[in-house]
């Protein structure tokens, strides 16, 4: 079930058809989810949402980084929690 009013900022999930909020790539003009810090289709960094205060892209350690557990996310452990979703990491 779409919203009209905004076709060109909604996406829908793939597997349970929920609506996404979204918004457009300033670079390439894609559908990006909203509050993402990267463009999926092109890599544009959106830096509305890039600049905060769990931003440690100068600080990682890319060798001994973490990979969050949930098979789906791409994001990494910072600080307990998963630097994408926010999921806490206990450490198995």
């Amino acid at each position: 079930m779409r919203n009209k009013m905004e076709p060109s900022i909604l996406m829908e999930c793939p597997h349970c058809h929920e609506e996404i909020p979204g918004e457009e790539c300033r670079d390439c003009g894609a559908r990006v989810p909203l509050k993402s810090r990267y463009c999926m289709h092109c890599g544009t960094r959106l830096e509305a949402h890039a600049q905060g205060p769990t931003d440690h892209d100068d600080e990682l350690d890319l060798e001994n980084r973490i990979l969050c557990p949930d098979g789906a996310c791409t994001g990494i452990i910072i600080d307990g929690r998963c630097s994408e979703c926010g999921k806490p990491f206990n450490g198995s």
